[in-house]
């Protein structure tokens, strides 16, 4: 198979002037509403818009979004999103997680994540496997509604049980495995408030299944830490708010521009950063650097323990 280009993208917060009702006036949703008067002016319209012309200028063959698309989790929020993914091109060309802000509150599946529907194509639940020639794409839903002041995330046992069965079934196929979640999976990657509660069973499938990138977003910063795998450590690669200005709390907009190359022999991913330019009001490359990934295809859970 020939090089695969992915872009990884995240944490849009897509711009939303909120209109409440009383009842969702005593919500969580009032917190969100007071912080994004704070930060409005931040996550802004026209990055938006030159994001998805850099998408297309790179010709990537495949988008993946790590969540947190919306800000407030309202039904309004839910069908704007719809139209600016297809924007993006072809649906079965994007994968999408969900993150916290798209799960703030409960909302009926009808009115929201049904909506986001061709870029999940769930037929089984979560976690769904879309295939991109021989990369295995895989989208976990690690979202749920939390307490005030709290943006914690939690995948449960049977979502887990079910991603432990698909990494070793794709690894088994010697398929190139790309984990989607919208929280870190690394410990330590970000605080208690804001981190996977469920975090430790994820890393130990992780060590026992084996995938050969693990993808999100969430954490305000760019950040490339390591998982343990059944044979080498896996990669675990976060991409800050592709729509944010460089402000005290974020790094500033971003994309990753990942080059697969090697696939079927030793595994590498080429990295480019496409980075926000204030001065130039375009994005514009900051960096490339290239990561080794593993190679490990699982046995049997018996020899993935032996090792």
């Amino acid at each position: 198979m020939s090089d695969l280009l992915l872009a990884h993208i995240s944490d849009l917060h897509l711009p939303f002037e909120p209109q409440l009702s009383l009842r969702q006036h005593l919500s969580k949703r009032q917190l969100s509403v007071w912080s994004w008067y704070r930060r409005r002016a931040l996550h802004r319209s026209d990055i938006l818009d030159s994001l998805q012309r850099d998408l297309q200028a790179h010709a990537v063959d495949h988008v993946v979004l790590t969540g947190d698309i919306t800000n407030f989790s309202l039904p309004g929020e839910f069908r704007q999103a719809a139209d600016w993914l297809a924007g993006l091109g072809p649906a079965e060309r994007v994968s999408l997680v969900p993150g916290n802000h798209d799960a703030l509150m409960h909302v009926p599946p009808a009115e929201g994540l049904d909506l986001w529907a061709p870029w999940t194509r769930l037929s089984e639940g979560w976690p769904y496997v879309h295939r991109v020639g021989d990369v295995s794409v895989i989208g976990l839903n690690s979202a749920l509604p939390t307490a005030p002041l709290l943006a914690r995330g939690l995948l449960g046992p049977q979502q887990l049980s079910r991603l432990e069965q698909v990494l070793m079934a794709e690894g088994q196929a010697a398929r190139v495995r790309i984990v989607l979640l919208h929280h870190p999976a690394a410990a330590g990657a970000i605080g208690w408030r804001k981190a996977l509660a469920d975090g430790p069973a994820l890393r130990a499938v992780l060590k026992r299944a084996g995938a050969e990138l693990v993808l999100h977003g969430h954490a305000r910063d760019a950040r490339l830490d390591a998982i343990a795998g059944p044979r080498e450590p896996i990669p675990c690669l976060c991409v800050p708010s592709s729509s944010a200005l460089p402000n005290p709390k974020d790094q500033g907009a971003r994309w990753h521009r990942l080059r697969l190359m090697g696939i079927g022999g030793d595994l590498r991913a080429e990295v480019t950063v496409r980075r926000w330019s204030v001065d130039s009001n375009a994005f514009m490359t900051d960096a490339v650097y290239e990561l080794c990934l593993p190679r490990s295809v699982p046995g049997t859970a018996a020899d993935n323990r032996a090792l």
